[in-house]
């Protein structure tokens, strides 16, 4: 570019730092401008009086707010900005049939940055993460300056984030610390749907080990794999023992399974069926516990419910040659396994 006596001056674009600015190089003493800057700070998408233009240009000025909601969100300096990409495709799919919202901007891009973070994160990511999909806002000290190479580093997750779309300020705390939010419906349905398919690959890659060990009587095993599956699949808010059933019928939905079955003197919470007579059932009783003090106690409660109702011999006065019980009691994202024969 410098060396073009064609090129009177140059801008390029994109999300991040070039990593060759040097002395050294070719590409050097530049000015860069980042989202914080109020330079050019209304040159990244639209502002609101130009989406108000829009829409009122093809007589859409009544779906304002349903596009706000969807496509505004992103600061630029001071600048609030709509993503200018899919506003228009809002537009255009509004001429073209009827004006509807959707993440046109998931369908430009694979989000891998948001897949492997997602992936790789640690607890603590994680939990942030699904707090951001709650409405909630994290703060945090942000590198504003990063490179290409620097993304693979936990460290700078919300800082690609931000500088990526996925993520707006909403307030400067102090120097290099501000608040963040997911900027509007679009991203969070991205987030929705990529959380969402990791959730079904991550319990579909376990839910066999989990039954294996309950079938071998492996408790700790069993207690592992489904105590890893709620820290990675479930909000602390899913807290009540209708939601914990639901959640083990669904890690259960490729086996012969009856809820509430009617057996022995009593209904047993799930029944997992063997193919043949010759193989085991497992019978399990949930709880949910009030207090994680009471989560051992609750668990050998849900044993001994088994044992009291006769729920094993119920199983096997029908003709199978064995089974056996599982209290399990859960208390938010910890559960306690208890086995009973």
């Amino acid at each position: 570019m410098k060396t073009n006596d064609a090129l009177e001056k140059g801008v390029l674009t994109g999300c991040l730092r070039i990593s060759k600015e040097s002395i050294f190089t070719g590409l050097n003493n530049f000015n860069v401008y980042s989202i914080m800057d109020e330079q050019s700070s209304t040159r990244f998408g639209f502002t609101q009086q130009e989406v108000n233009e829009l829409l009122n240009e093809y007589n859409f000025l009544e779906q304002k707010d349903e596009v706000k909601e969807w496509y505004d969100g992103y600061r630029f300096g001071s600048t609030e900005i709509y993503n200018p990409w899919s506003v228009l495709k809002y537009v255009l799919k509004a001429i073209q049939s009827k004006p509807e919202p959707e993440s046109f901007w998931a369908n430009t891009s694979s989000n891998e940055l948001v897949v492997s973070y997602i992936e790789n994160a640690n607890y603590n990511i994680y939990q942030e993460f699904l707090a951001l999909m709650q409405g909630q806002s994290l703060i945090k000290r942000l590198k504003l300056d990063l490179t290409y190479q620097e993304m693979d580093n936990q460290d700078n997750v919300y800082s690609f984030l931000l500088l990526t779309g996925y993520l707006k300020v909403i307030r400067e705390i102090d120097m290099n610390t501000y608040e963040l939010v997911i900027p509007n419906k679009e991203v969070y349905e991205i987030y929705n749907n990529l959380f969402m398919d990791y959730f079904k690959t991550y319990t579909n890659e376990r839910k066999a080990s989990f039954v294996k060990a309950l079938l071998e009587e492996n408790e700790e095993a069993a207690d592992s794999i489904l105590s890893d599956i709620l820290m990675k699949t479930i909000s602390y808010y899913d807290n009540n023992e209708a939601f914990y059933h639901g959640l083990l019928m669904g890690l259960l939905s490729d086996y012969i399974v009856e809820s509430n079955k009617e057996i022995g003197e009593g209904r047993a919470d799930i029944i997992i069926y063997p193919h043949t007579f010759n193989g085991k059932v497992i019978i399990i009783e949930c709880k949910h516990s009030s207090r994680i003090e009471e989560i051992v106690s609750d668990s050998r409660k849900g044993a001994q419910q088994i044992k009291d109702r006769k729920y094993l011999q119920g199983v096997l006065s029908i003709g199978y040659k064995e089974a056996i019980g599982y209290g399990i009691a859960f208390h938010k994202k910890r559960c306690k396994i208890t086995m009973i024969k």
